[in-house]
């Protein structure tokens, strides 16, 4: 009796290793979709749906921006590429060509029944390289609960801020945002200020080329002096929990601020929950215009990585119409793909698609995209931060803060060999 247990058990297991071995997989590393909720959103709505229909296994890997870089870099340097697919930003990329350590995508098949947008397309070719497929697309905006056009300042009009008129200007927002803390008491605007929210982002893709016409190269400048002052007086008017708060969609939500700016894909809960009660607007004009981050998210092939042509399955699967509406649904990021765009036609879906639509039509834009400094990429960030915490919380001078951290963001921008911008 013990020896026919045993042999059963024996072949079980030959059995269950035959299968595994016959098993496909692929390993898809990705900077993109790594918060909780959206890591599991991928996995359990998108992964396992094309599992299901190529019998392929997908391992998820997250990763920050510079563990993206290092991990990929160390492969292909010690020839032992393991990864077969990559999700990373357009910056991410421009730096992986300027290391030869993406294939040139341009001599694979074509796919079918999808119709990229040209500007896109456009990106993805860097140096000569078809470096990446257009994958998602994303920007920054604000947020208004309708309550908020009562307190407009005078001459400042609802149909002005959509419109993105030039009357929509910094200025305004700063009369905008004291006339609303006049009106509830306390502060009702509200920026993701917490380490892990995006407010950095508003800092130099958004405020700084409104300013300075420029993320970087003029940092310490005269007109970065004005912005400062500018941000100082701001702040008055910013509500205190903001440096709690990562994702704005719950502020929103309870009430507790009536304005806020952050990431599309950290508005779209408190959209998609009460689209009543939100519309989405452009960011504000400064005195060299309107400044504002376009996200480009691509799927790319490391360097000699194994197995491209089950690669290249799962990037067509993730770039279809049908797959770009779902990430839209449970992410927040935008199709790249122009027949998915078209499906997106109520709800709250449909104001952030308008929305981001509205700034990037609107007059005066100034669009900029991330740098791409590779592992520099979050000690850039925390100089921004940093520059804020020093001037406007500690009160210290800025003719002295600037120009000290200006001498780091130009070591950096030197270091990865690119031109500020």
């Amino acid at each position: 009796m013990k020896k026919l247990l045993l042999m059963f058990i024996l072949l079980a297991f030959l059995l269950l290793s035959s299968i595994n071995i016959g098993a496909e997989k692929l390993i898809f590393l990705s900077t993109q979709f790594n918060p909780v909720a959206e890591l599991q959103y991928m996995k359990e709505n998108i992964l396992s749906e094309f599992t299901k229909e190529t019998g392929i296994t997908v391992e998820f890997v997250p990763a920050s921006y510079a563990d993206f870089v290092n991990r990929i870099l160390a492969e292909v340097k010690a020839g032992k590429v393991v990864t077969n697919v990559i999700a990373e930003l357009h910056g991410g990329f421009d730096y992986l060509v300027s290391e030869n350590a993406v294939e040139d995508l341009s001599g694979m098949p074509k796919l079918p029944k999808r119709t990229f947008i040209k500007t896109f397309v456009d990106y993805s070719k860097i140096r000569g390289v078809t470096a990446y497929i257009p994958w998602t697309q994303a920007t920054y905006v604000m947020a208004v609960n309708k309550e908020a056009f009562k307190y407009l300042p005078e001459g400042l009009t609802q149909d002005d801020i959509l419109r993105g008129s030039i009357k929509w200007t910094y200025d305004a927002l700063l009369k905008w945002a004291e006339n609303l803390k006049k009106a509830k008491g306390t502060p009702a605007f509200g920026l993701p200020m917490a380490p892990g929210g995006l407010f950095h982002r508003f800092l130099h893709g958004y405020i700084y080329p409104s300013y300075t016409g420029f993320q970087a190269k003029n940092f310490a400048s005269k007109e970065a002096l004005i912005l400062w002052r500018y941000l100082s007086k701001l702040n008055d008017f910013i509500h205190p929990a903001s440096t709690t708060w990562s994702n704005m969609s719950e502020p929103l939500l309870k009430g507790e601020v009536l304005l806020a700016w952050d990431h599309t894909a950290r508005l779209t809960s408190a959209i998609t929950t009460k689209p009543n009660d939100f519309i989405v607007i452009p960011a504000p004009i400064g005195p060299k215009g309107r400044g504002y981050i376009l996200v480009i998210a691509g799927l790319g092939i490391p360097k000699n990585a194994p197995n491209k042509e089950l690669g290249w399955k799962l990037i067509e699967y993730l770039t279809r119409p049908s797959t770009g509406v779902l990430i839209l649904k449970g992410t927040g990021f935008f199709p790249v793909v122009k027949e998915a765009q078209k499906e997106v036609t109520e709800g709250g879906l449909k104001i952030l698609v308008d929305g981001v639509t509205r700034q990037s039509s609107a007059p005066l834009g100034r669009p900029n995209l991330i740098p791409s400094l590779g592992g520099f990429g979050g000690e850039f960030s925390n100089i921004y931060r940093m520059a804020y915490e020093r001037i406007v919380f500690r009160k210290e001078d800025p003719n002295k803060v600037l120009p000290e951290l200006a001498k780091r963001l130009e070591e950096i921008f030197k270091q990865v060999n690119i031109p500020m911008n």
